[in-house]
């Protein structure tokens, strides 16, 4: 029986599948009052990691696209885009994207995408193809790997931090990622290296895509967007930097696939926290057809393309995963102000 020895309970696809896409026909009809939900993704594991539980695994992943397929009308970004601009957004509209460049995209999640005929978008920071590792998984790798009871990094200014148990680190891994987020990115990678130094572990130097690996997902037609070159918060920037950072993420990509960059993401994507309504401008006069924020909610016929609002609902039953795509339709969204 579905629940018995920790299975998931499933939906049946001839009764309850067919009221969810009915539910969600009524949040989300064809024509003037069509929305548009955009799920965002990371990293998809081939196994499960002790240390991220609720972060998504190859048998979750499949699971869950398994259900938006079955439920939504799953377009390519740059589809959905196009079809706002006509006042032409099907019923129970829903985009896939993913952030970062993780290698995991193209080894873990692609098969499943391709198998299930699913399309995604992937967001790349270009300085981290090719062997780079982003600071944030620097300090997650290297409190993994350590040693010992205790981590000692008061010479940093980080304090000292209990190891022992899988959820003391766990504890100091967000508390360090939450002190280094918002320094000045030069400061952050000195001491997200001094974090590694204290550890004293050799680190991964594969975790993001390689250049051949965006050109798979690209070969295989996935959607391919900027995402800056170093992942800086935009807003700590000033113009040229911000600039420079979105035209050689694009610049890099067109060189990698072949093809034009036309879609983007703001790194982080807190409206006014992460970036500015002065760079969703200079985004869109740049000529990016689109652009996609952090800010959860589904966007509506009239609003700007240019920050467009995503959520990533974690939920591990199928009940619960479609009640929380049905809530994110009544998400007020959130826009740069400033």
């Amino acid at each position: 029986m579905a629940g018995e020895r920790g299975e998931r309970p499933r939906l049946r696809p001839s009764v309850s599948d067919a009221l969810v896409r009915a539910w969600f026909r009524r949040l989300s009809p064809a024509g003037s009052r069509a929305r548009l939900s955009v799920v965002i993704l990371h990293r998809v594991r081939k196994t499960p990691d002790e240390l991220f539980p609720r972060e998504i695994d190859a048998a979750g992943f499949r699971e869950r696209v398994d259900w938006m397929r079955r439920w939504f009308n799953v377009l390519p970004l740059d589809d959905a885009v196009a079809a706002i601009a006509r006042g032409r957004l099907p019923e129970r509209a829903l985009c896939i994207t993913f952030d970062d460049g993780y290698a995991d995209n193209a080894t873990v999640a692609l098969p499943i995408l391709r198998e299930a005929g699913v399309h995604a978008t992937f967001f790349v920071a270009t300085s981290f193809l090719d062997g780079g590792r982003m600071w944030n998984d620097t300090v997650i790798e290297a409190v993994r790997a350590a040693r010992g009871p205790r981590l000692d990094l008061a010479a940093a200014g980080l304090g000292e931090h209990s190891i022992v148990t899988v959820a003391e680190r766990r504890a100091t891994i967000d508390r360090l990622l939450v002190e280094l987020k918002y320094l000045e990115a030069e400061r952050r990678e000195r001491l997200a290296g001094a974090v590694a130094a204290a550890a004293g572990e050799p680190l991964p130097d594969d975790l993001m895509m390689s250049s051949a690996q965006v050109r798979a997902l690209a070969a295989e037609g996935m959607g391919i967007g900027a995402h800056t070159h170093t992942h800086p918060i935009l807003a700590r920037l000033d113009d040229p930097a911000v600039r420079q950072e979105i035209g050689t993420s694009r610049e890099v990509l067109a060189g990698v696939v072949h093809q034009p960059i036309e879609l983007f993401s703001y790194p982080n994507g807190k409206p006014d926290t992460d970036y500015t309504r002065a760079q969703v401008r200079m985004v869109a006069s740049l000529g990016f057809t689109a652009a996609v924020t952090t800010a959860p909610g589904a966007a509506r016929m009239g609003d700007s393309i240019h920050e467009l609002p995503r959520f990533s609902p974690w939920d591990r039953t199928p009940l619960r995963y479609a009640a929380r795509l049905g809530r994110n339709y009544a998400t007020s969204v959130a826009r740069a102000s400033a």
